[in-house]
């Protein structure tokens, strides 16, 4: 059956097949669901929903759906899910831009905690790899910092937009359960942390971080996570930029400069 877009003349109601596991090591299913169509309806209006009143379309009482959510105004990242075979933002997703019947699955990417949260310690892990902060002792007033160029400021602005969602992991082929690839997200962020004033005090280590096994050298440059990434980062302008970094810095290693 060809699937349609709704509207208010084609259906007055929405249909959501939703991938559900009731634990991490238990097997998923699919789960069916049929709401009543109201203007403006997003994936998570209609999860709360279903919350609300946790019946199937066969009409029988089951357990609520569970997913993640926080802001619900795309920045928390929160409520990254795969619909209809994308991964994205579910409070982003109105329900009038979607084929019915709308497909909701968690990302594979991740360990499956239940139904649609999952467990993102891979992505926090790579943060910790390559020191995405600025370690700057707290406990007394440094004063201000030094100032960015403003050409400068202006791209490293885009790149600290990142929510660590995951959208850019999932959508990445190269990060699977078989490598160890810390992702483009991580990657991005060292181009961010060394570009700033006071943590490129770092920038060494941050490289060398990328220069092991899982670092740099597993990106496939399928250029996916940029298509993807909710917040457009160009994440592939940064993965080249790092590429260059790395070079230079092995070279110089090799020199014994």
């Amino acid at each position: 059956m060809a699937e349609t877009k709704v509207t208010k003349q084609s259906s007055k109601n929405v249909k959501f097949i939703i991938t559900r596991q009731d634990k991490p090591d238990s097997a998923s299913y699919t789960e069916e669901f049929e709401l009543p169509y109201r203007p403006g309806m997003n994936v998570i209006s209609a999860l709360m929903e279903i919350q609300r009143n946790p019946v199937n379309i066969e009409g029988k009482q089951i357990a609520p759906v569970c997913w993640e959510s926080n802001c619900l105004e795309e920045v928390c990242g929160a409520c990254s899910m795969v619909i209809n075979g994308k991964p994205r933002q579910a409070c982003a997703a109105l329900v009038d831009q979607l084929e019915q019947p709308i497909r909701l699955e968690p990302m594979k990417t991740f360990p499956v905690v239940r139904d649609l949260v999952i467990d993102r310690d891979r992505m926090f892990k790579a943060l910790k790899r390559v020191k995405a902060w600025i370690p700057i002792d707290g406990t007394y007033d440094l004063g201000p910092g030094p100032r960015m160029a403003e050409k400068k400021r202006q791209w490293a602005y885009e790149l600290s937009k990142c929510m660590t969602c995951g959208v850019c992991l999932e959508a990445c082929p190269n990060v699977n359960e078989k490598t160890d690839f810390i992702g483009p997200a991580a990657v991005s962020q060292v181009r961010l942390f060394n570009a700033h004033p006071t943590g490129e005090m770092n920038k060494e280590e941050r490289l060398e971080a990328l220069m092991d096994d899982g670092g740099i050298e597993g990106c496939g440059n399928s250029q996916n996570c940029v298509r993807a990434c909710p917040k457009g980062i160009p994440l592939t302008t940064s993965i080249a930029e790092m590429n260059k970094d790395t070079t230079k810095h092995m070279f110089k290693r090799w020199l014994g400069a």
